[in-house]
């Protein structure tokens, strides 16, 4: 063991508060999800250099920084694919896959990036036992049992960037404006706080995510349905008037976002299921998926209707209520709602 000045810490490795002194184990272990790691930055990006840090501000990453992150894997249609090594030495060469310092190798990214950034591995995090620190420590623990639930919106998409996120932040801003205790969760994605900061900015009283989880993405993940089940569980004891659930990623995909769906607790207990879609062809394509689920889109929105004739276009040709989260968000929260009684609570 050595002890290391670290100079930056990902946003993916907060709940192990880690200082700024940390003791790093340097003898070969094991590399597992969500270990979190001491690495030392050798390349810097043009279009992805920052790290989010644990309060939310991105930092520029430069070459030399000695970083915390964690192990992990991503699988961004729209960004970088990468994995956890098999095996893992001081010296070895990561990358950073994901702005919450999420690491692993790099097996290829968008043509809009350039290459991930490169990083060596200088050797693990010691946890107070002194063995090597886990996100999954502590973490909310995964539920066979889903319990009662407040109404439930569930917001998915055809993909990343359809405007799932603009869509959830919005109806929580509304809720939030008129007197409801809303609870904001992201059950799906690559770990960073930017979502969940988000929806805590637009009125969110209390958020939860897969990271609360232990989990620093939900890539590959053979039943995430029990992860979703502890959110909700979880956003249930604080006794909100409504839950917004965000499905990172898209319904096709592989953040295993297909195994949330296919579970019938999960289903009986969404009272709206929103659709974000970036064109018409994607509407009849989601809404193909999803009967295959047993689920019926409730409300279209995302950058489909984003123009005023993408959202005529929706509800004339294909028979579904479409709002935009941008042009007019109470309207949006109308449609998303209109299927279920909110009570605003007594404030005395």
């Amino acid at each position: 063991m050595k002890n290391v000045v670290i100079d930056k810490i990902g946003s993916a490795a907060s709940a192990l508060n880690i200082g700024r002194d940390a003791t790093v184990i340097v003898s070969t272990s094991q590399p597992r999800n969500g270990d979190a790691i001491v690495v030392r930055v050798l390349s810097e990006s043009a279009t992805y250099g920052n790290l989010e840090l644990p309060n939310g501000r991105l930092a520029r990453l430069t070459t030399g920084d000695v970083l915390v992150g964690v192990l992990g894997s991503r699988r961004a249609l729209k960004g970088f694919v990468g994995d956890v090594p098999e095996t893992l030495s001081a010296g070895d060469s990561l990358n950073l896959l994901n702005m919450g310092g999420v690491m692993g190798i790099c097996s290829g990214h968008h043509s809009s990036f350039s290459d991930a950034i490169s990083v060596e591995f200088i050797g693990y995090v010691a946890n107070d036992e002194l063995s090597v620190a886990n996100i999954g420590q502590n973490a909310l623990q995964p539920a066979e049992v889903l319990g009662r639930s407040v109404p439930l919106v569930v917001i998915a998409g055809a993909c990343m960037n359809s405007g799932k996120t603009v869509a959830a932040t919005e109806i929580i801003k509304q809720a939030s404006h008129r007197g409801l205790r809303v609870a904001g969760a992201k059950i799906s994605g690559v770990a960073a706080l930017r979502d969940t900061l988000n929806m805590q900015d637009h009125g969110a009283f209390v958020t939860a995510s897969f990271l609360d989880c232990g989990l620093p993405s939900t890539a590959n993940m053979t039943d995430l349905a029990p992860i979703a089940r502890s959110l909700i569980n979880h956003l249930n004891g604080f006794n909100p008037d409504l839950i917004v659930a965000e499905l990172g990623d898209g319904i096709v995909g592989g953040y295993s976002v297909e195994t949330v769906l296919s579970d019938p607790d999960i289903r009986r207990a969404i009272s709206t299921f929103v659709f974000c879609a970036a064109d018409y062809v994607s509407v009849i394509g989601g809404s193909s998926v999803l009967k295959g689920y047993d689920i019926e889109i409730d409300v279209v929105a995302g950058s489909v209707t984003d123009s005023q004739m993408g959202e005529d276009f929706i509800t004339e040709k294909f028979g579904l209520p479409a709002g935009n989260a941008r042009r007019n968000g109470e309207r949006l929260f109308d449609l998303v709602t209109s299927g279920f009684s909110l009570a605003v609570r007594s404030k005395s």
